[in-house]
């Protein structure tokens, strides 16, 4: 009705807003002319009246209840022609239009009503057309994103660029599978999140419509069989309609869904993304942080978080999922983090507080997560220390990753912890200090050089020998060289250095200078 009411045809008569505010938010579906005072049968909701009341009840009681017939048809508002009938507006109209929030507007001019019957129609066919051009345009879009096979990440992000508003992603069990949503928002959206995904999906059941208080609430299914739902936040309206929005991207995901058949991709993907987030530091702040790890369905309050690599072998989602919920525990399966050579997955996990988690059970768990097929012999697990935060998991992490990148010896599943490993806790706590880089730049700089310009190896054998540094002969085993050839090697590292190899303080400064180079992942 607002829109209708600024239209120049409407203009022109002089109107006058007798009932306004909220009653001129109604929709107009069409626009019926008459003074009939049976006009109420004849409508079927969304119409706007426009008349001079010629035919109207006499009786104030009587236009009371021809009001409030008009209200209960649904109609969205009357405009009413002074002069031609009456030459003011009945007080009755005005208050029975009050009382039934219906929008009543007065023309003091004479009009053509053809003229505003075009104007009127014009606009709302122009509308429909609009929204319909706009619908095929997204309908198209999220065809095309299904029939690439974009991953449901993705989608999500294209739904929430094309509304303009927060998108989430989530299981049946509300956890969040993937979102687009601004980082200052992450604390407020997703702290408590179950609670506020449950409750607006039950405001949108007792509506009966997607809506729940203004959250759109849309289900992924197909077939028969629902994956989960898209929610999205209040936002700017859109051409196409915010509700038709959201199904077109649901009906991608679950094109998306039937593809994968039975495999879990919204898993692997969604929250993969978040292990390899923490580690890249795609993060505001510690609260944004944690609230979406734990409206991905990793408890975080009260809990033990210890960060892994399994590396050697590639490691199975579901048998990693497995493996926790085996232990009472969650995990996030990550990628693989840069620098460790070879398959390896970085993965997080959370334990109730009082599951313990050896280095036996840490083995078995590193096992436990790989593909059954997969050969063990070259099995690496290495666990960071317990965290009991998100500081502290990501800390753990990033230990983890620091101990994935050391050189393996000797074969058969190995783990590491850093608890053993005093030095790389102390390398991954000052990994960004600016005296931590520049003393391993100056320790290290002749053999980087060396080894960029000729495609040398004296950085591994250096490595190799600070692993073994009482075992020349193990050392030389571990990098692959005879004895003679390792010796080679050894003589030229002391002649750039300028050092003695087999001086203990020279060695802890360059097995610190090593940890610190391969802790960037190089």
């Amino acid at each position: 009705m607002r829109e209708v009411i600024a239209l120049p045809e409407i203009v022109d008569g002089i109107p006058e807003v007798v009932v306004g505010d909220e009653a001129l938010e109604a929709p107009v579906r069409w626009l019926h002319v008459s003074d009939s005072v049976t006009v109420p049968r004849m409508l079927s909701g969304g119409e706007m009246l426009l008349s001079t009341g010629a035919t109207w009840p006499a009786e104030p009681a009587e236009l009371d209840r021809f009001i409030g017939d008009l209200a209960d048809a649904g109609l969205s508002g009357i405009i009413l022609e002074l002069g031609t009938h009456y030459r003011y507006l009945p007080a009755v109209v005005a208050r029975a239009a009050r009382e039934h929030r219906l929008a009543l507007i007065v023309l003091h001019r004479e009009m053509r009503f053809v003229t505003i019957t075009e104007a009127v129609h014009r606009r709302i066919i122009s509308g429909q057309t609009d929204a319909l051009r706009a619908r095929d345009e997204v309908r198209e879009r999220f065809t095309a994103l299904a029939l690439r096979g974009s991953p449901a990440d993705y989608i999500v992000r294209q739904l929430g660029q094309t509304l303009g508003a927060p998108v989430v992603l989530e299981n049946l069990a509300h956890e969040v599978i993937a979102a687009d949503v601004p980082l200052s928002l992450e604390v407020e959206l997703f702290t408590d999140w179950e609670l506020r995904s449950r409750a607006a999906h039950r405001r949108a059941q007792g509506s009966g419509e997607a809506h729940g208080d203004d959250w759109l609430v849309v289900p992924v299914e197909a077939r028969g069989i629902r994956w989960g739902h898209l929610l999205a936040l209040p936002g700017p309206e859109h051409p196409a309609g915010r509700t038709a929005v959201l199904e077109q991207g649901a009906i991608a995901l679950a094109l998306g869904r039937l593809a994968d058949g039975t495999k879990d991709e919204w898993g692997r993907i969604g929250r993969g993304r978040l292990v390899d987030g923490l580690l890249a530091g795609r993060f505001a702040g510690a609260g944004g942080a944690a609230a979406r790890l734990e409206a991905a369905g990793l408890p975080m309050r009260g809990a033990a978080l210890y960060g892994m690599v399994v590396a050697g072998t590639p490691v199975s989602v579901e048998a990693a999922e497995a493996a926790a919920r085996a232990a009472r525990g969650r995990v996030l399966v990550g990628s693989g983090p840069e620098g460790v050579a070879g398959p390896a997955t970085a993965l997080l996990i959370s334990f109730p507080a009082d599951v313990p988690f050896d280095d036996a059970e840490a083995l078995a768990f590193g096992r436990a997560a790989i593909d059954r097929s997969a050969e063990t012999d070259r099995l690496v697990v290495s666990v960071g220390r317990v965290g009991s935060d998100i500081d502290g998991a990501l800390a753990s992490l990033h230990e983890a990753v620091d101990l994935a990148r050391g050189r393996r010896s000797g074969r058969g599943p190995q783990l590491r912890r850093a608890e053993n490993r005093p030095l790389v806790q102390l390398v991954t706590a000052l990994r960004d200090d600016h005296r931590v880089l520049e003393h391993g730049e100056r320790m290290l700089s002749p053999l980087i050089v060396h080894d960029l310009g000729r495609g040398g190896d004296l950085l591994d054998v250096l490595e190799a020998m600070l692993a073994h540094p009482g075992n020349r002969t193990a050392a030389a085993t571990a990098s692959h060289l005879s004895r003679s050839v390792f010796y080679q090697r050894i003589a030229l590292i002391e002649e750039l250095l300028g050092v003695d190899l087999d001086d203990g303080e020279t060695q802890t400064a360059l097995h610190l200078a090593l940890l610190v180079r391969r802790s960037s992942g190089r």
